[in-house]
């Protein structure tokens, strides 16, 4: 499943960051978003856009866009 999908307060496990660019999945791996790293979804914005995230005990802000192709299980 996608990032997108997983339901607020759920945890999950990171399976594959390959559908990011280059870039944007280095600036995601230097924050600790790594494969097999656990991820929590604290919440979604109002409107849906940006999704609030917390990994190994750092909260972080994804975009929508991005945690389409962040694959987690």
């Amino acid at each position: 499943m996608k990032l997108s999908q997983l339901e607020q307060g759920k945890t999950a496990s990171v399976v594959n960051l390959a559908d990011l660019t280059s870039d944007v999945r280095k600036k995601l791996m230097v924050m600790g978003l790594l494969p097999n790293t656990e991820i929590k979804l604290i919440r979604r914005a109002p409107m849906g856009d940006p999704l609030q995230v917390e990994v190994r005990g750092v909260s972080i802000a994804i975009r929508q866009s991005i945690a389409e192709s962040i694959e987690v299980m």
